[in-house]
């Protein structure tokens, strides 16, 4: 048996994924450990789990960015943040690893503090990813723009050009920062962003097909181990299963990001619609003032488990959590992505046939309206890509990656 410490970002959709996997860890006899959100310790407890929160300095470093007017101002805000609170979920990490005294580590991917601390215990770790792959490859468009893959000369010319663009972009954003981190943790200095991927011993990419692009290659330390849509047990709000039109969902990011605007445009857009309309704000500061209608009913949480079974289609900021859980029902999305890795997250849906996209600056009734109009004709697209994602997902992957940093009970170097 192995001890394991799963250090988490203080984020809903950072968490969940992870859950099944570590299940499977626990029922293969092994101890888990978690460090994640207070409000979600309960909840792993019952679970069987060993669970403490992160640190108050952790929590109390908001992203804020979500209040950048610009797509360049708004990353390198983010990762001002992230950075700042890695200065607190670094020292969070070696206490954690003192109490706990693990065999091996998984630390979460927008946790960079705890990543130096990681990398210089001598531990092996793995880094958990629940988003999509952002390495370069082959037929592979340069991660983060949204942009289609290319299929002509010019295309794979365009991808040439701009993947090292990018790289520089996100580098001058996460870098000094990152170094700063790492140099408190006696390491040397990164390069380039790809190189935070080189590290672990292994890197748990938490997607696949059908949002995955193909590749030819990945670096030896990359395990793609599937999606891991899970919801907290809990019972379904009677009014789902009452007879009526179909619903749709609306929903927020459970990590803030000032997306209210994504909720009283699809108000307004479906409120004549021939749907019922349940509106989940997440996160969001406060209760938004929303238009009213008929067939809306908005509420701060309902488990997407629950209404993903009783949904016609689902209109979202583009967060992974929800695009998965989304896939794997099999009910097409529209996506109206509003930062982060949401660019991304959106494209892949709509070159899956499970959904279309909706640009934030274009975000408007009648545009909504069309869109939730067009996603509920992809039905048959949306089966398919569920079917596909099902063939790809499953705790076991995830869990056995992990098991592999301490084979046969002995720590890998």
């Amino acid at each position: 048996m192995s001890r394991f410490l799963v250090y988490t970002a203080p984020a809903v959709g950072h968490v969940l994924p992870l859950v099944p996997g570590m299940l499977e860890l626990q029922r293969r006899g092994h101890a888990v450990h978690v460090r994640t959100l207070p409000s979600l310790v309960g909840i792993l407890q019952e679970l069987g789990l060993d669970a403490a929160p992160v640190s108050p300095g952790v929590l109390g470093v908001t992203v804020t960015d979500f209040e950048a007017t610009t797509d360049a101002e708004r990353l390198a805000k983010g990762y001002v943040d992230l950075m700042e609170r890695g200065r607190h979920d670094g020292p969070d990490l070696e206490r954690a690893i003192a109490e706990v005294r693990p065999d091996a580590l998984v630390v979460d991917v927008i946790s960079y503090g705890a990543q130096a601390r990681a990398e210089a215990s001598g531990l092996p770790w793995a880094l958990s990813m629940p988003s999509l792959a952002p390495f370069p490859g082959r037929g592979i468009p340069p991660y983060g723009l949204g942009m289609r893959p290319a299929r002509t000369p010019l295309g794979r010319v365009r991808d040439a050009v701009l993947w090292p663009l990018v790289e520089r972009h996100f580098g001058k954003a996460m870098l000094p920062g990152c170094n700063a981190l790492r140099a408190e943790a006696g390491l040397a200095p990164l390069a380039s962003p790809l190189e935070l991927y080189r590290a672990p011993s292994r890197v748990l990419v938490m997607t696949g097909p059908p949002l995955e692009y193909p590749r030819d290659a990945v670096p030896a330390n990359v395990c793609f181990v599937g999606f891991q849509p899970w919801d907290a047990p809990g019972s379904a709000p009677e009014y789902l299963a009452e007879p009526g039109d179909p619903w749709v969902l609306v929903t927020c990011s459970s990590d803030y990001q000032g997306d209210e605007e994504l909720a009283r445009v699809a108000v307004e857009a479906l409120a004549d619609e021939p749907v019922r309309v349940l509106v989940t704000l997440g996160h969001a500061e406060g209760v938004p003032e929303l238009p009213t209608a008929r067939n809306v009913r908005v509420e701060q949480f309902v488990s997407h488990g629950h209404v993903l079974p009783r949904a016609a289609a689902v209109v979202c900021h583009g967060g992974m959590g929800i695009v998965a859980k989304s896939v794997a029902a099999g009910v097409p999305l529209v996506c109206v992505p509003f930062g982060r890795d949401q660019p991304e997250i959106a494209r892949r849906v709509a070159e899956s046939g499970a959904g279309v996209v909706v640009k934030q600056n274009q975000l408007r009734a009648d545009r909504l309206r069309t869109a939730v109009r067009r996603a509920r004709g992809l039905s048959s697209e949306a089966d398919r890509a569920a079917r596909v994602m099902a063939e790809h997902s499953g705790p076991g992957p995830l869990a056995t990656a992990v098991e592999e940093l301490v084979p046969n009970g002995h720590p890998v170097g």
